[in-house]
């Protein structure tokens, strides 16, 4: 097939495997602030604190208004210049990457929380159990089986959606991927297609089992 061979040059397939590794690092790194700041907050904003809530409402809301190309030019352009400090790209997108995930992981957590019956709670505090307790031991083990899909999907969207700090100059999969393209387009005009197909399953390669390892946990808890 013509112009396939541009797969099976080694240094374009490390070159590939390398950005692979800077993109899969930029969501696993921000997967796991988004986790944990997901579920402090989801309980937080689960509590009845109409403060706290708002709070957290507000800051939701202006995480999703804002697509997250915005947060990364705001953060690696704007609050670098701002401050006159200096913010890596990488760093610009753990960061702007770990913010959304924390506040949409909180939004799951607070919809997952909030759908568990009200005599759960109740009769945790019937056994004398402090709401510290409650939460730790009957309340979040439950939750965590609703709030499974949810945080998948979001999981697998911020895996996909690593793919936009190309942008600001992260040398990720994507990024690894037009430079080969522009080195050899001329002498190979199929080298778009055949790169990009790899990419694609490269990201299917790592979305794809996260999906299925969903779809068993929730037939499991089911």
């Amino acid at each position: 097939m013509q112009g396939v061979s541009i797969l099976f040059d080694t240094q374009n397939l490390l070159r590939l495997l390398e950005g692979l590794v800077v993109s899969t690092e930029i969501s696993l790194i921000s997967i796991i602030i988004s986790v944990i700041g997901g579920l402090i907050l989801g309980v937080l904003m689960s509590m009845k604190n109409k403060f706290i809530y708002l709070v957290l409402k507000i800051c939701l809301e202006i995480v999703r208004i804002m697509p997250q190309i915005v947060w990364l030019f705001l953060f690696y352009f704007g609050v670098s210049k701002a401050f006159n400090i200096h913010i890596s790209a990488f760093t610009a997108s753990l960061i702007v990457f770990s913010l959304w995930g924390v506040f949409e992981m909180m939004d799951i957590v607070r919809g997952a929380i909030t759908s568990i019956p009200k005599h759960q709670f109740e009769s945790a505090a019937s056994l004398g159990l402090s709401k510290f307790q409650i939460y730790f031991y009957v309340i979040i083990p439950l939750a965590t089986r609703r709030l499974v899909p949810g945080a998948v999907n979001l999981l697998s969207r911020m895996i996909k959606t690593t793919s936009i700090v190309v942008l600001i100059g992260v040398v990720e999969v994507v990024k690894v991927g037009q430079q080969i393209i522009e080195r050899n387009v001329f002498t190979n005009p199929m080298a778009p297609f055949w790169i990009y197909t790899l990419i694609f399953f490269l990201y299917f390669a790592i979305c794809y089992p996260v999906s299925k390892l969903s779809k068993k946990l929730e037939e499991k808890w089911s």
